[in-house]
């Protein structure tokens, strides 16, 4: 919540996805070589999907000393690319880890937010650096200029992600709302101003574990994103078939323009149904994940994995 208000200063939150994963691995090879779903062949070829990535590589390469062009790169990610949901942080992070690994470099936090945030620019212009933030994290993070505070969790919290298959680019929507802004600043401001309030409101809601509260704020904060002008046909028609599948909110990912909606189910079973509605809608495909309860954020263990941690709520 708050994509485009925290461009301007407004604070944002945003969610971590613990469902899809992300991994990199980097060895010694013959040549500079890198391996995945996208693209395998010699680091200099490589499409332009991965430059974020390769910049990653890179810089962290060159800050702990490493010779990437006698290393094999490896990437697997279950984050799709271009659709809002941090993908390109998320594998620039597994990136800078698997290099500094390989190099046997302990990178600070700071160290490695910074590596990630240079991949970062280059994928999206001038990035705030909250999704730099929120892929490292396992509870949501509140971000304004340039400061992550971690994010309450009260309960657990199942929602569903429904891809368009269209891409969304934020460059272009962070661009296309800078100049609605330079020709109607009062109108894009007051839009900004409700979606720093929405960010705070779904902040407090998520704390108190109130999952209708903040459904009905991820339903207004689609409304400002849409007089924006950052929806499109294809998020709409997923918002609609939201709505008639009584989520308890919904709203796209990202800056827009194309990409994922994100929507907040009632439990594992109304998520499964909501998966059915979105494709019927459109959706070319669908992921349930989960928000884990900060008391149980420590716990979580990407080989036990989620089920486990709620099973032990349950059980408690």
């Amino acid at each position: 919540m708050g994509e485009h208000s925290v461009v301007y200063g407004a604070p944002a939150v945003a969610l971590p996805l613990l469902d899809l994963q992300t991994a990199a691995s980097v060895r010694t090879s013959a040549s500079a070589t890198i391996t995945s779903d996208l693209y395998t062949g010699h680091i200099s070829k490589a499409p332009r999907q991965l430059k974020p990535v390769i910049t990653a590589l890179r810089a962290t390469a060159e800050q702990v000393g490493l010779n990437i062009e006698s290393c094999e790169v490896v990437i697997s990610s279950t984050i799709p690319l271009e659709r809002g949901l941090g993908s390109s942080a998320a594998v620039s992070a597994a990136m800078v880890r698997a290099v500094s690994n390989a190099a046997g470099v302990t990178l600070s936090a700071e160290e490695t937010f910074n590596l990630v945030q240079i991949a970062e620019n280059v994928a999206h212009g001038t990035s705030s650096g909250l999704d730099a933030h929120a892929v490292r994290s396992l509870t949501p993070v509140r971000f304004q200029k340039g400061n992550p505070t971690d994010v309450e969790v009260a309960k657990p919290l199942t929602f569903v992600i429904a891809d368009t298959g269209t891409s969304g680019s934020t460059s272009a929507a962070v661009n296309g709302v800078r100049m609605l802004r330079e020709q109607t600043p009062r109108y894009v401001d007051s839009i900004i101003e409700s979606l720093a309030d929405l960010a705070e409101s779904s902040i407090e809601a998520l704390g108190t574990g109130d999952e209708n509260k903040l459904g009905m704020h991820m339903y207004e904060g689609q409304e400002q994103l849409v007089r924006l002008g950052v929806s499109a046909p294809a998020l709409d028609a997923l918002i609609e078939a939201a709505h008639k599948g009584d989520a308890l909110g919904a709203k796209l990912t990202g800056s827009g323009l194309g990409g994922c909606v994100l929507a907040l189910a009632k439990d594992q079973d109304h998520a499964s149904a909501l998966i059915e509605d979105f494709t019927e809608a459109g959706a070319t495909r669908g992921w349930k994940t989960s928000l884990v309860p900060s008391d149980l954020a420590d716990e979580y263990d990407q080989e036990t994995g989620l089920e486990a941690l709620f099973d032990n709520q349950e059980n408690a």
